[in-house]
């Protein structure tokens, strides 16, 4: 039978991602081959006889490093232009993670927001309905960043506005696009010596680069045609649904600087987030991002990916994802997005899934995946269907897929998002790639002893929270709790009107065995659900909460010592936590270096990445 052995010891220069780490039987050094030689003898032995010698080196694995974190999307940052970007308060905000001994960001999805079209469709600009699985949210890239890169004046930048209101994403798009677009054609403009365009260059080339950029910029081009502004790509005309070569290389020429600007745009956002990801790795900080299952059905990735998709004749999909009827929704949830093609995806050995988590695994540490529970089995619904009722649960690919892109990306470590009704097979897929899954502390509270939610039936390979981005506030959570229910959180788990909810619940998930305690940042400080991050089933009014005014870290001290106190009193702190490293410098990302993830494919410049599926 495998087994591993995990370790707690890195040196000080490694991530904290990488220190936990799994060594199998048929890749074990010297040492692990005399413990593994030291097993063989004991299994030996008969019932009776003395041990064998070196018996008491025999030592179970030791813990998994336990760690904390918070919950805050990019765009809930300070920023002087209307929205939260990648400039000095996003590093400002690592260096307050730091002071908290925190070891873990979590963020939503980092793709373009679904944006409405007057007159076409209402999209909310949420990161789950984003247009491309693959491109990042251009919005966040930071204008004072393209000033030091000389890519715009200071004379130029708009005045600072909404400096502590929530994002108001339309007027961000109207202001800061056009300038960002500026900045875009002026780099094509320099000379291709000149280091900035060169690293463009180098990077565009890259083969895990290439593998999708060149679609997703054809596809927008496409989408930007006044002829066909607003229509679902099904819609367009035949020789561009069908992806007729020659129509698409016509298309290609005659949209060649549409095309150029979206790459290079698209190449500033990377260059901007992997700086900040570097700086926050050298802070010992792990960066966890979140994958939605499903794409859009008008998006880059099923027009240029057809037959991995359940399309009928007329290029629209058969059957569309949801959720069935349960006691909160009695039509279900209906997304609408396309189900996938299992069959073929296996057939191509998970290619297309095997680059979107290379991708992933480019601009983030680890990765959650949304609603995993649709690997094991998942809710079909006709696409003519009204609401979600009258779907049906089809068996996915299961383990099968793991192991498909395992053998394209290596392992990799993933949180698998298993919240609502779980059943027997989710939970066997999950510990079969031994992934971690997630408890929430607000569910906790229902009646059920049994609740996978209440602290003494946690296991340890698990993510607690004690809400996440799609829950109320815990304060404003327990604000409408009955008062029994208040009295059960005061037995169990000390929680009083002095410490706050918010508090209780984070010290709650702090002392549990949950390997992972991750928790919002409107929890920190103790915000009501006026700052509420997103209400499911609403469609407007989401997505925008900001933290306050630039500077706002600076005031959050007496949080980060809170944090911190609890961290290290639950064992949740990290050798590196124990050296100063606020000092250290990160620089702009080099020509042929920091720009691009993976240089040569190898994982030389990734210190952060773990060897292994699942295991923290």
């Amino acid at each position: 039978m495998a087994w591993s052995l995990l370790s707690n010891a890195p040196s000080l220069s490694t991530h904290p991602s990488s220190r936990r780490f799994c060594l199998k039987w048929n890749d074990s050094p010297r040492s692990f081959r005399k413990i593994r030689s030291l097993r063989a003898k004991a299994s030996m032995l008969e019932i009776g006889e003395p041990v064998h010698d070196g018996y008491t080196e025999m030592l179970p694995p030791r813990r998994a490093q336990r760690r904390a974190g918070v919950i805050m999307h990019p765009t809930s940052l300070p920023g002087h232009y209307g929205i939260g970007d990648l400039g000095k308060e996003a590093f400002a905000f690592i260096d307050w993670l730091a002071d908290a001994k925190m070891q873990v960001w979590q963020i939503l999805p980092l793709v373009p927001p679904g944006r409405p079209i007057p007159g076409f469709r209402e999209d909310y600009w949420s990161p789950y309905s984003g247009r491309d699985a693959h491109c990042g949210n251009t919005l966040i890239i930071s204008l004072d960043e393209l000033v030091a890169d000389g890519l715009l004046t200071e004379q130029e930048l708009p005045q600072p506005y909404n400096l502590s209101g929530n994002v108001d994403f339309s007027r961000v798009a109207e202001i800061n696009e056009p300038l960002i677009a500026r900045a875009a054609k002026r780099l094509l403009e320099r000379s291709d010596d000149d280091s900035l365009k060169s690293s463009l260059a180098t990077w565009r080339s890259r083969p895990e680069i290439k593998s999708w950029i060149e679609e997703a910029a054809l596809f927008d081009a496409i989408c930007n045609d006044p002829n066909l502004v607003g229509k679902d790509w099904w819609d367009w005309p035949e020789d561009l649904r069908r992806r007729d070569p020659a129509k698409l290389e016509q298309k290609r020429a005659s949209a060649a600087a549409h095309i150029e600007e979206f790459c290079a745009t698209q190449f500033l956002f990377d260059k901007q987030w992997l700086k900040l990801k570097t700086y926050a790795n050298s802070q010992g900080i792990s960066i966890i991002g979140d994958m939605p299952i499903y794409v859009g059905g008008h998006s880059a990735d099923v027009w240029a990916n057809q037959s991995l998709f359940l399309l009928g004749d007329d290029f629209k999909p058969t059957s569309v994802a949801g959720v069935p009827p349960d006691a909160f929704s009695e039509d279900g949830q209906l997304w609408g997005n396309p189900l996938y093609d299992w069959r073929s995806h296996s057939q191509e050995n998970y290619r297309w899934w095997a680059g979107r988590i290379g991708r992933a695994l480019q601009l983030h540490d680890e990765v959650r995946i949304d609603h995993f529970r649709a690997f094991a089995a998942y809710w079909s619904v006709p696409a003519s269907a009204k609401t979600a009722k009258n779907g049906s649960w089809i068996v996915g690919p299961g383990k099968s897929f793991f192991d498909g892109v395992e053998k394209v990306v290596g392992d990799a470590p993933i949180v698998a998002e298993d919240l609502g009704v779980i059943t027997k097979d989710v939970v066997d897929l999950r510990e079969a790639i031994e992934a971690p899954g997630m408890v929430v502390l607000q569910f906790a509270w229902g009646g059920d002893k049994q609740s996978p939610h209440l602290p003494h039936n946690f296991c340890e390979n698990s993510f607690c929270y004690p809400g996440t981005h799609d829950n109320q506030t815990t304060e404003g959570w327990y604000e409408n709790l009955d008062e029994a229910t208040k009295v059960k959180l005061a037995n169990y788990a000390g929680i009083s009107d002095a410490e706050g909810a918010a508090w209780g619940l984070i010290r709650l998930g702090m002392s549990s065995v949950s390997k992972a305690c991750v928790f919002t940042m409107q929890d920190v400080l103790g915000l009501g659900d006026e700052a509420r991050m997103n209400t499911p089933g609403v469609a407007d009014g989401n997505w925008a909460w900001r933290i306050g005014p630039p500077g706002i870290f600076a005031t959050c001290s007496p949080q980060a010592k809170k944090l911190a106190s609890l961290a290290t009193c639950f064992d949740r702190v990290s050798p590196e936590h124990m050296i100063n490293k606020k000092n250290i410098e990160v620089e702009s990302p080099k020509a042929n270096d920091d720009v691009t993830p993976d240089g040569d494919g190898s994982d030389a410049n990734r210190p952060c990445r773990q060897k292994f599926f699942g295991v923290f």
